[in-house]
């Protein structure tokens, strides 16, 4: 059995959420530039994606994800600076949080039916 997985979920004030679905985004846009491709490489409708997008624009201080609409040069996404650095402090956020529940993790998995 493999030992349980931590998830972590931030509460924002203006009560929207950034999580591993936020995070995950965020990632496939990096790697692809394109909201399309990065919804399709999540398995997430195109409308879907856009909604996570303009929840983290504006959620957050600066934009995260700029958009460059289609036309004669094609579209795009690209994530700012901002974006990136959210990004790798929630990964940090998640690195820290699970390397310090490890052993609580390996007691609760003697709890977990296989």
């Amino acid at each position: 059995m493999t030992a349980p997985q931590l998830s972590l979920r931030i509460d924002l004030p203006n009560g929207t959420r950034f999580g591993p679905g936020k995070a995950a985004l965020l990632s496939a846009l990096v790697d692809t530039g394109s909201i399309r491709a990065a919804a399709e490489h999540m398995s997430m409708s195109y409308p879907r994606a856009l909604k996570l997008i303009e929840q983290m624009n504006e959620s957050f201080a600066d934009m995260l994800v700029e958009t460059k609409h289609g036309g004669a040069d094609g579209g795009g996404a690209q994530v700012t600076e901002q974006g990136r650095e959210v990004l790798r402090l929630y990964e940090m956020i998640c690195e820290t949080a699970d390397a310090s529940c490890g052993h609580a993790f390996e007691q609760l998995k003697q709890h977990i039916r296989d």
